[in-house]
């Protein structure tokens, strides 16, 4: 006789609650997919794009401040110029020092409230063509046919000697200007002028002696 088949299903048992009544007991894999959690819809599965979640990204930090993020200001000569002194420097000096020549970029930290008092060059400057000055100096200003310009914020506290000066902002010092000196409105010099050629603006204010070189041609 052929062996007895096992039935292709089987009843699952069952038991006997306190109250009597009959429960089923669920299998194993039953109860994992019971406890499964819920799967979110996706893109492939026909969901809207727009409705899925979207991980929180991190915020970004802001940048804390050191002792180099700052914005350079302007430049206290804008020129071509020779100087021997003394510069102090509140920023960051870059660039390559040599017996052939040198090339430097300084960064200054950008000054709050009123200017300060210290000059940022002392010593000597030597110029061909033009110079600015922007910010405070001191020493002494040379320059046999070139033009020095200071600027209305600007503070010179040297004696100068150029070809050309026009002056709009604060010199302390005597000013030789061989060929002209031109004085502007807002301009304030404390010192004696020399020049060939002198013009002053109405809001001018001049402490000192003026003295008119002989002209070189003039007989």
């Amino acid at each position: 006789m052929p062996p007895a088949t096992k039935p292709a299903l089987k009843r699952e048992p069952t038991a006997k609650t306190e109250s009597g009544s009959m429960n089923t007991i669920s299998s194993a894999p039953s109860a994992a997919l019971a406890e499964a959690p819920r799967r979110l819809p996706n893109a492939l599965a026909g969901a809207d794009p727009q409705k899925r979640p979207v991980a929180a990204q991190p915020r970004l930090q802001s940048r804390q401040q050191n002792a180099f993020n700052f914005q350079p200001r302007i430049p206290v000569l804008q020129g071509e110029a020779t100087y021997r002194g003394w510069l102090p420097v509140d920023g960051v000096v870059s660039g390559q020092l040599g017996a052939a020549g040198s090339t430097l970029t300084i960064k200054q930290r950008p000054r709050n409230g009123a200017a300060e008092s210290e000059p940022e060059l002392n010593g000597e400057i030597t110029f061909k063509d033009m110079l600015r000055v922007n910010g405070h100096i001191a020493g002494r200003v040379f320059s046999q046919k070139g033009t020095l310009i200071i600027d209305a914020s600007a503070k010179v506290d040297a004696c100068i000697d150029v070809a050309v000066a026009v002056i709009s902002g604060t010199v302390n010092g005597d000013v030789i200007g061989h060929q002209r000196v031109e004085v502007g409105p807002g301009a304030k010099i404390n010192g004696n002028i020399s020049t060939r050629s002198l013009s002053m603006k109405p809001g001018a204010v001049f402490q000192g002696d003026c003295r008119i070189l002989k002209d070189k041609y003039s007989k």
